[in-house]
């Protein structure tokens, strides 16, 4: 074995073990987590009360009153359903207004969250709920899946990341926003949905029939492989997965090997403060993870390493990739290969370089609104198309069917010196 194998990655001394010990014991987080998006909550929504003066609303009134007064259902089905108060109509022409302002922004990542979505938003926040297991976002105009998550019937499905949407249970999804398409998708455990899907290797659309089930959101797996090589698969960005990032890197330390594969494939992202704890591992203090460019409206706000900085330079890292990484991991896995800590291997990933903040609009309705762009430590934008790996590699059907996993091979290569 030659000598710099032998050479543990991270510091070593008293002063080093100490504050190594403090990193592991203290580890915090900030408030924000979406399917399909990493949120920055603020406490900007406070200042956001009150028309504005220069808006003629005039039009929104009239068009009011002419629907109180005039509207009749065309369908007699509706018209003889049980009465519905004029409080409960009035209080869905309310959401239905601010729907369509966010629908007014064209943006797939705004939309407004109602009393129902809202609560399933919650439900997603504390990592458990039932559906198939699978983020999804609008891409393009089209609803698209970023990543199944492991071992859920998404994935058992055959369904996987940039899988197209197109009906849902026989419903078209032309024009639906993400807020909408997740509520038909979900269900109780045990009942089927059919997803009509367009993948680019089909020739034509395939019919998938998945049946639902209590999805607990994996966070952290590990694996000591017998040629040396450690792997920490990071599936996503919850409320827990530092701790458990914590302890996974406490094992790969403990198992004296100094070469890391950090597999965030389809890893679709979450909170981004744990994506700048995770960081933080690995990064000197006060090195920019990330940045929040808000065009104008605020300050910039600059996201530094927390400095734990426990690793020396017998460190070789590589970071596994796809186009199931997005958001935060794409935040993760940008610094960590602009600061030089590890090649990216894989796929060119998902593409998601927006922020989103919740805004609570009523106690039991929020508005999830774009109000930045993510800005790398190098100071650009993430790219729409998603960022370009060091090595590009695919993962074909093929592959796949034959149990193999060349991206993962050739991670493991890299870092032989092979």
């Amino acid at each position: 074995m030659p000598e710099e194998t032998q050479r543990l990655p991270f510091d070593s001394g008293s002063r080093v073990a100490t504050r190594t010990a403090i990193a592991f014991a203290i580890v915090a987080l900030a408030i924000g987590f979406a399917i399909g998006a990493t949120i920055n909550a603020g406490g900007r929504a406070n200042s956001l009360s009150g028309a504005p003066e220069e808006v003629d609303f005039s039009p929104v009134w009239k068009a009011w009153r002419a629907i109180d007064e005039k509207f009749v259902p065309a369908s007699v089905a509706t018209s003889t359903e049980s009465a519905t108060s004029t409080e409960d109509s009035n209080q869905k022409k309310v959401w239905g207004m601010i729907q369509g302002l966010a629908d007014s922004l064209e943006d797939p990542y705004s939309f407004f969250l109602p009393p129902k979505e809202n609560e399933q938003f919650e439900q997603d926040i504390k990592g458990a709920f039932e559906g198939v297991g699978m983020e999804i976002a609008v891409k393009d105009q089209v609803l698209t899946v970023v990543s199944p998550l492991k071992g859920t019937p998404a994935e058992r499905a055959g369904i996987k990341s940039g899988d197209k949407i197109l009906k849902i249970d026989g419903g078209d999804t032309t024009g639906l926003d993400v807020s909408t398409a997740v509520s038909r998708i979900r269900g109780p455990k045990g009942t089927q949905v059919k997803l009509l899907i367009m993948r680019d290797s089909f020739t034509a659309p395939r019919e998938f029939n998945v049946t639902r089930e209590v999805i607990n959101v994996p966070a952290v797996e590990t694996e000591a492989r017998p040629d040396g090589i450690f792997v920490i698969e990071l599936k996503s960005f919850t409320a827990n997965s530092p701790g458990l990032f914590r302890l996974a890197l406490r094992e790969f330390v403990e198992s004296k090997r100094t070469r890391l594969i950090l597999d965030m494939r389809g890893n679709p992202g979450g909170y981004l403060d744990a994506a700048v704890d995770m960081a933080s591992w690995f990064l000197p203090s006060g090195n920019i993870v990330v940045s929040e460019h808000y065009g104008g409206n605020a300050p910039d706000t600059v996201h530094r390493s927390r400095g734990y900085d426990v690793f020396n330079e017998n460190l070789r890292m590589v970071i596994l990739v796809d186009k199931g990484s997005a958001s935060a991991s794409e935040i993760l896995a940008g610094a960590l290969r602009h600061y030089g800590v590890a090649q990216m291997v894989g796929d060119r990933t998902f593409g998601k370089g927006s922020v989103q903040e919740v805004i609570d609009i009523t106690s039991d309705t929020a508005l999830k609104l774009t109000v930045a762009q993510w800005i790398g430590p190098d100071g650009k934008a993430i790219p729409h198309e998603g960022l370009e790996p060091d090595v590009l590699v695919e993962n074909k059907e093929a592959d796949v069917t034959a149990d193999r996993d060349p991206q993962l091979e050739r991670a493991a290569q890299i870092l032989l010196g092979q």
